[in-house]
């Protein structure tokens, strides 16, 4: 399996178990197995067998088919990810004390370039509407931004970050009254012509 195939696995678990009020032992009771495994396959360190994924899944009350439905990589599509700071997911890794990760999109994309770069825009800053051959990540660091699309405007303010293909037209406009600044990260992937 894709890593970002495993990862969507671990993410969509713990989201079932999430909305479902289920804690990480009670998944774990009902399933057989350990609240441990429970976490790493939740925090994509483990890959679980088959029968043990079976198992989660029927624990969840959940049809295999649905459970599935929306997994899998199509590289036809153009794709718009966007994540508010309050939807990021917390988990915690080993048993470290004051350390808050909080993940914010995963993505796994092979034989890539990765492009990082600080973007400051002042108030009014504007741009014709651009497309560029990468998969595009912002995270807001200050400032409100209007991020525009094709076919659609998304508001974002410090703390929130946007993944989208950079194919599709885009430009951001700084909808503040002082600068404005975003981390860009730029994934090339040399087949994405």
């Amino acid at each position: 399996m894709k890593d970002d195939i495993l990862i969507q696995i671990g993410n969509q678990i713990k989201e079932r178990r999430k909305n479902k009020g289920i804690t990480v032992q009670e998944l774990a009771d009902r399933a057989s197995v350990s609240k441990g495994l429970i976490s790493q396959i939740e925090n994509n360190r483990v890959i679980p067998s088959l029968m043990v994924l079976i198992e989660i899944i029927k624990s969840l009350d959940v049809d295999l088919n649905i459970f599935f439905k929306d997994i899998g990589v199509n590289k036809n599509n153009k794709t718009i990810l966007i994540k508010k700071k309050d939807e990021y997911s917390h988990f915690e890794k080993e048993e470290a004390i004051g350390f808050h990760y909080h993940r914010i999109f995963t993505r796994n994309i092979k034989n890539s370039t990765v492009d990082i770069v600080l973007l400051e825009l002042e108030p009014n800053a504007s741009r014709p509407m651009v497309e560029t051959l990468a998969f595009e990540y912002k995270y807001i660091l200050s400032g409100e931004i209007e991020y525009k699309f094709e076919q659609e405007s998304v508001l974002l303010s410090a703390g929130d970050s946007l993944l989208f293909d950079g194919r599709i037209s885009h430009t951001p406009k700084n909808i503040g009254s002082y600068k404005a600044v975003m981390l860009v990260v730029y994934f090339f992937e040399e087949d994405m012509a």
